[in-house]
């Protein structure tokens, strides 16, 4: 496969894309996985309403590392002109590369207000506030969506079809359904379904790649032309790097050791701690370092702890004191020895 990919006018280094993940994929968690060098990174998803009414919050979450582009920012949202009025200044007042819509959140919050995936119930109106949309913004969109609301009602190869002739640059399938959420498996085939149908647009697909067997997998199935790993990467930034590294020279990269896994948990604190100061990021951490150990022996000894951090330095303390038992195998501080 060649390395090179475009989505609308926007360049991109290889075929693997970091997909948004609501309240993990801020600043920090960007910048931090940006070494392991993606194609592209999406944000985590931004408000159309919180935009338009300039909120703070929000309008923080906007800003944008010049190390981490090409970067897509993505929107959310139902009504067409406030739709149209966040993107409009995502377009101008960031500097973002890409628009990406939601149409896959599937929250209940999300999804009362009629956003996310609950624009996969309404293709025509979802038709227009896209076409809206690519109609007042200059920079590439693209749009992210579920298969459908629930297995009654698959509609993502009719709806992409549809939308692949309103300007937008490339579609992102997750092919499981609203009611799935992110249980159970996604049904490629749906994306092969949605590559066959769509030929004027790249189609990249998203879920369950974990490991360089399932992108390969996926490509053998899909035909996809992109690749977007989101949960697959948490705790887990070296499969970024294992992907690229594949699709570039067809070797396999081996998984870091354990030593290299608390050194990157520890890094990607400090990152967030200067992002949103120690006491709110360390509290973020806590899941991100107990995904970080997953699989590391005794680690549920270790994750009770983590779960009753406040601090920068606990954290640190409590991972070099992990390291030195992984070292020695000397599990006994953790069971009150």
């Amino acid at each position: 496969m060649s390395t090179e990919f475009k989505i609308g006018n926007v360049s991109l280094s290889n075929h693997v894309l970091v997909g948004p993940m609501a309240g993990i994929s801020n600043l920090g968690f960007r910048t931090m996985i940006k070494q392991f060098e993606p194609g592209m990174i999406y944000s985590e998803m931004l408000s159309d309403k919180a935009i338009s009414y300039h909120s703070k919050k929000t309008l923080l979450m906007t800003q944008i590392a010049e190390e981490e582009r090409p970067l897509a920012l993505q929107l959310f949202g139902h009504d067409i002109e406030s739709m149209v009025t966040a993107a409009c200044f995502l377009d101008k007042e960031t500097s973002c590369d890409v628009i990406d819509i939601n149409m896959g959140c599937p929250v209940p919050k999300v999804v009362n207000n009629l956003a996310g995936s609950a624009m996969m119930k309404d293709p025509e109106h979802t038709y227009e506030v896209v076409k809206a949309i690519t109609s007042a913004v200059s920079k590439p969109v693209t749009v992210k969506m579920r298969a459908g609301w629930d297995e009654e009602h698959i509609n993502v190869v009719e709806m992409a079809d549809r939308l692949q002739h309103c300007g937008i640059s490339a579609i992102a399938i997750h092919p499981r359904t609203r009611t799935q959420y992110y249980s159970g498996h996604s049904n490629w085939d749906l994306i092969r379904q949605v590559k066959e149908k769509i030929t004027t647009i790249p189609v990249i697909g998203n879920g369950d790649i974990k490991s360089i067997d399932d992108m390969l997998q996926m490509k053998q199935q899909t035909n996809c032309d992109a690749f977007m790993v989101a949960r697959g990467c948490l705790g887990n930034p070296w499969l970024i790097q294992q992907l690229v590294h594949y699709e570039k020279y067809q070797e396999r990269l081996e998984d870091p050791d354990f030593s290299a896994k608390l050194q990157q948990c520890l890094a990607h604190a400090r990152s967030l701690c200067e992002l949103k100061g120690e006491r709110v990021a360390i509290k973020e951490m806590r899941g991100h370092a107990c995904w970080y150990i997953n699989g590391l022996p005794n680690n549920n000894r270790v994750k009770a702890i983590i779960n009753n951090i406040t601090t920068y330095s606990q954290l640190e303390e409590l991972l070099n004191t992990y390291n030195e038992a992984l070292l020695t195998e000397d599990f006994s501080y953790f069971y009150g020895g």
